[in-house]
């Protein structure tokens, strides 16, 4: 095994606590191939970024309830699915669509799928890292809301932001989330970040939710959605296939990639 860097051993500390919910500082030793104090440092450079709670010998994971991740690591955790989830997203988006893109790694993952041949599609997003995958794409234009900068996300939020987005008219608006619940609906970890994405399902004829597996469960602390606003779910196969079935059973389409 090539030994891993501290940006892939993060990655592989979420994954195992995205699917475990806890980990051990001797466990993540052996599987990584790295001494303990490297994990040790690793275990306290996360919970900085309030990601973890560090506990005697290892980690319990904090729940999207409490916490957003910073962008650059939400963008490490799940990447394949994500990409799987952009690329499937992305065949949806039509010629002459004006469409809304929010912030987050799923959400930057769509951009980036976006296919080259497109024209004459106008994009609106809070999201700085979104607008500048697409400024040299040829035949998007892109509208970025104005708003104050939220240096987690590279995002927009309120007051600017969602005033722009009110006086706007979208075919889709295409939206992540960090929690997906049957009652509770769609949520996330952030109450500016929920505001902006209510105005730009507000502003569209149509909602698309990009979500991998890992969403399932988990209850955000602002409410985006409720499952009657959304007309269509984006995940990955890695969802259990009785959680598909009750979705549906509410009435939400729900594809899988």
């Amino acid at each position: 095994m090539t030994a891993l860097n501290a940006m892939q051993r993060h990655q592989r500390i979420l994954e195992a606590l995205e699917a475990d919910g806890k980990v051990s500082v001797m466990g993540l030793s052996d599987r990584l191939r790295v001494s303990v104090v490297t994990i040790r440092n690793d275990l306290e450079q996360l919970e900085r970024q309030q990601v973890l709670r560090r506990i005697r010998g290892g980690a319990l994971a904090v729940r999207a309830a409490r916490f957003e991740r910073p962008l650059h690591l939400a963008s490490q955790a799940f990447t394949e699915e994500k990409q799987r989830i952009a690329k499937l997203a992305a065949t949806l988006v039509r010629d002459g669509e004006t469409i809304m893109i929010d912030a987050g790694s799923t959400a930057l993952a769509f951009a980036r799928a976006l296919s080259k041949s497109l024209n004459d599609v106008a994009v609106v997003t809070n999201s700085l890292d979104v607008a500048l995958v697409l400024a040299e794409h040829p035949g998007i234009r892109v509208v970025v809301t104005g708003g104050t900068l939220r240096g987690a996300q590279r995002s927009l939020t309120a007051p600017f932001s969602t005033l722009v987005i009110g006086q706007l008219n979208a075919d889709t608006a295409y939206i992540s989330c960090t929690g997906i619940d049957l009652d509770k609906g769609f949520t996330t970890g952030s109450w500016e970040e929920a505001e902006v994405e209510k105005a730009m399902i507000a502003a569209a004829s149509r909602c698309v939710i990009l979500a991998d597996h890992s969403k399932f469960g988990h209850v955000g602390s602002a409410r985006v959605a409720d499952l009657a606003t959304v007309d269509l779910l984006v995940t990955d196969n890695d969802v259990a296939p009785e959680m598909v079935v009750s979705f549906e059973a509410r009435g939400l389409q729900v594809l899988t990639a």
